[in-house]
């Protein structure tokens, strides 16, 4: 541990199970409120421990300085990996400028919000065709009625992965995040041969995505299509064109982006709807409200928990010194609920300022989240269509959390209309 001693965080962030009833707001609250940087020491997969930056604006300071706080110099999550692994499990995420601008901007015309609008009318049949199925079952399972196949269908399809496949995109993706659980996985799932240390996510399921997009991609090149799959077969970089590896690893990343995080928060959404009834009926009686609900939701959920970056030379932040190699941890989860930044953040409330904006879709600079739009749209499109068939559950359930320290998911969620 380098720079001045600082208290240690009160919760094991390494721990997935800190994270088995939802955000620890506690510890982080204690965080917050220290001065300075909270040290978190090594756990599990973590050898050498990092800094945890659970503060607002020191979130945005990191996430504004890709120079200082790298992506590519070691690893965008809390473990450690082994530098053979970096160059193999590197996808977009994983690179910071000009290589990361330079490959954004392959897909970033897809995202634009002039772009994903073209995908309301078929969000809205996406969303009527499931909500559909949970009233005629007076009920059921939120996540695998409503939340899991909605943002998995879009992205899907904004991808060019045929129907009969969403289901195992979302049978893999799912796997993707079991690899941040507490539990090993079979290391010969779905046929997988690389070492597990050489996989995003330490996950079987990376190595099965390889393939399909492997697959996808030939058929592709025999019978292109209007899709974001041909058109990155066919995108050039710099005068080359994506290799077989580099067109796998983007291929996974617009998968699990863009449906797991979508996901979470319309998971999330559904306790929302029950918890703050009031909040809702509120914006039933004014529409103009929906987008700051929006955006209440997702700040409410922080669908994914962190993302690490690796200090590049010696510097400060938050009057912490920070060394070289040290790692540093924007906790988003924390951030979105900064009392300094969020008036009485624990309260949800439509009508919230947005600006200053949450870091549910990161911290802003050059990874601001990719599909902040689309994401938008669609938590958008379920809340106006929840409020339009005027759908309150009169039971629900207790959430299962989905066992990891990385993506604030729902598992399982039983509903009763």
């Amino acid at each position: 541990m380098s720079g001045v001693e600082r208290p240690l965080a009160p919760i094991d962030l390494n721990d997935a199970g800190t994270f088995a009833a939802g955000i620890p707001h506690d510890g982080f609250a204690e965080m917050r409120a220290n001065p300075g940087l909270t040290w978190s020491p090594p756990g599990g997969a973590d050898r050498t421990g990092f800094w945890a930056v659970t503060r607002h604006a020191d979130v945005v300071s990191v996430s504004r300085n890709t120079d200082t706080y790298s992506s590519a110099v070691g690893h965008i999550q809390i473990y450690d990996i082994d530098e053979d692994a970096l160059a193999a499990r590197a996808s977009m995420i994983d690179l910071d400028p000009p290589i990361h601008t330079r490959l954004r901007r392959l897909v970033s015309a897809a995202f634009t919000p002039r772009h994903v609008e073209r995908y309301r009318q078929s969000i809205r049949r996406r969303i009527r065709s499931r909500l559909d199925v949970l009233a005629a079952d007076g009920g059921g399972d939120w996540v695998s009625t409503v939340a899991a196949p909605i943002p998995i269908g879009v992205i899907c399809e904004l991808m060019g992965v045929p129907e009969q496949d969403h289901r195992y995109m979302i049978e893999l993706s799912d796997h993707l995040v079991a690899g941040t659980a507490n539990q090993p996985l079979d290391p010969g799932a779905y046929g997988n041969s690389t070492e597990l240390r050489l996989l995003p996510f330490n996950s079987p399921a990376a190595f099965a995505m390889a393939n399909y997009a492997t697959e996808l991609g030939a058929r592709r090149l025999r019978e292109p299509e209007d899709d974001l799959v041909t058109k990155l077969l066919h995108a050039e970089v710099e005068g080359e064109r994506l290799s077989e590896e580099e067109f796998a690893n983007f291929f996974r990343l617009m998968i699990f982006a863009g449906n797991e995080t979508t996901r979470s928060s319309m998971a999330h959404l559904a306790l929302h709807r029950h918890w703050y009834a009031d909040a809702f009926q509120r914006v039933d009686g004014d529409r103009s409200l929906l987008g700051s609900l929006t955006e209440e939701v997702i700040r409410y959920s922080s669908p994914i928990l962190y993302f690490r970056r690796t200090v590049t030379a010696d510097t400060e932040l938050a009057g912490t010194g920070l060394a070289a190699g040290d790692k540093v941890v924007m906790w988003y989860a924390s951030a979105n609920f900064d009392e300094a930044v969020f008036d009485e953040p624990a309260d949800f409330r439509p009508d919230r300022p947005t600006l200053p904006p949450h870091v549910g879709f990161g911290g802003g600079g050059a990874h601001f989240c990719l599909g902040a739009s689309l994401a938008r749209l669609e938590v958008s499109e379920l809340i106006a269509e929840l409020l339009d068939r005027g759908l309150r559950f009169a039971e629900i359930g207790q959430p299962r959390f989905v066992e990891s320290n990385f993506v604030n998911g729902i598992e399982h969620l039983d509903v009763e209309l």
